[in-house]
């Protein structure tokens, strides 16, 4: 073969890459990692409006302690947002090392901010014992948070869907798209709202209207286009034109957050209402939260489908720690533990192809619940729209909309 130096220069640039990429798995191994966690307090900040979720942290902070020597404080926030502007604070100034956060729950926009202003631990997920388990090829969501890269730098957590509950003592026949919504909405004056953005679910409910709704589709997979941006969503602005009037309190009051959602449902002040978490309703009646008639459906053609991650900041001062924790948090005991509906119900990031059969048993002995789907029932999953879509998209919502 004839001495190509363009071709030499290729294959240096690749493997120098790599190499970049390998040194936090170089730097140490993982016996050592644990030992260097032993004795570190991680604050794992993450949002703290759900006693189920909260229980579930606890759980986990309390067999890290057990197992390894860490203390985990869970540092309960509304919006993960305002954490990262706080990391971003501490960057600018100067504060690259010894930061207030460890590991942190995150996806979406507020990831491709953490990674654009170099906010984040180089890659580390590579190094987990347990990320072996993860399902990178099936779930491709996994690899991709909102289309951008994950590239190692976030935690596979959990799955998440989008799906309706509804109360079947009042309503036989749920709608099965953003039209059928609408009329439902006419007939049944007040009986269905949405959180407004930049709540999660609110943002949800406007994107699955968006992706359902748009003839462009395809554009919503790019980094926005401003030029185009008034094309793509004019007719999601004229369905909520239409339903905002139908909504609970005529639209002029919107609930705050899920948890008031689920109490609206509860009494029926509504008769639908919405989740990103596919066994929401079948905890909740487990707990007495919603009345044993809630059942759950999804709209034609699929919904909005996400990972959800951890992520360790640049500065974390106790990333060890942090790493061990993560990775314990991949593991199929706490994976099919989260999985339960009567402990939380988060549908996991792992392949069970992948498990040893005691491994796999720990899952098939789970019990869905009675307002479960099933995974053929959910349907496909809508990859979400690329993030850059999601802070015009709630811009423009807040102008329009906002009292």
């Amino acid at each position: 073969m004839a001495y190509c130096p363009k071709r030499l220069l290729s294959i240096v640039i690749v493997m120098l890459t790599i190499m970049l990429n390998l040194a936090p798995a170089l730097a140490r191994d993982w016996p050592q990692i644990i030992a260097a966690a032993r004795g570190q307090t991680v604050y794992f900040n993450g949002w703290g409006g759900s006693e189920v979720i909260n229980r579930y942290i606890s759980w986990a902070a309390g067999q890290v302690n057990q197992r390894y020597g860490i203390t985990v404080k869970h540092v309960k926030v509304a919006d993960i947002g305002d954490v990262v502007s706080r990391i971003l604070a501490e960057k600018s100034g100067g504060r690259t090392s010894g930061g207030s956060v460890d590991l942190m729950w995150i996806n979406g926009e507020n990831f491709h901010a953490m990674k654009d202003n170099g906010l984040l631990l180089p890659p580390y997920t590579q190094m987990f014992p347990n990320y072996r388990l993860v399902d990178t090829e099936n779930k491709v969501s996994t690899l991709f948070d909102f289309t951008v890269p994950v590239d190692n730098q976030e935690s596979p957590w959990g799955m998440a869907q989008l799906v309706f509950l509804y109360d079947s003592e009042v309503v036989n026949d749920p709608p099965s798209t953003m039209a059928e919504l609408l009329e439902f909405c006419k007939d049944h004056k007040g009986r269905f709202s949405y959180p407004a953005p930049p709540d999660f679910y609110g943002t949800t409910f406007i994107k699955q209207a968006l992706l359902e709704l748009t003839g462009e589709r395809e554009l919503l997979y790019k980094p926005v286009d401003i030029g185009k941006f008034d094309q793509v969503t004019a007719p999601l602005w004229v369905f909520l034109d239409a339903l905002h009037p139908h909504l609970w309190r005529g639209g002029k009051a919107q609930p705050k957050s899920a948890p008031e959602m689920k109490r609206l449902l509860a009494d029926r002040e509504i008769f639908i209402s919405l989740s990103f978490n596919p066994a929401e309703a079948s905890n909740a009646i487990a707990t007495g939260e919603l009345p044993e008639s809630i059942r759950t459906y999804v709209h034609e053609g699929g919904t909005i489908g996400n990972t959800h991650f951890l992520a360790i900041p640049f500065n974390s001062s106790a990333q060890e720690g942090a790493m061990v924790l993560a990775d314990f948090l991949l593991s199929p005991e706490a994976q099919a533990r989260k999985s339960d509906p009567s402990i939380w119900g988060d549908p996991t990031v792992l392949a069970l192809a992948k498990l040893s059969p005691e491994q796999r048993t720990l899952f098939d002995t789970i019990s869905l619940g009675v307002a479960s789907l099933s995974p053929e029932e959910l349907g496909p999953v809508i990859l979400e729209p690329h993030a850059s879509w999601v802070t015009a998209i709630e811009k423009e919502w807040l102008k329009r909309y906002s009292k």
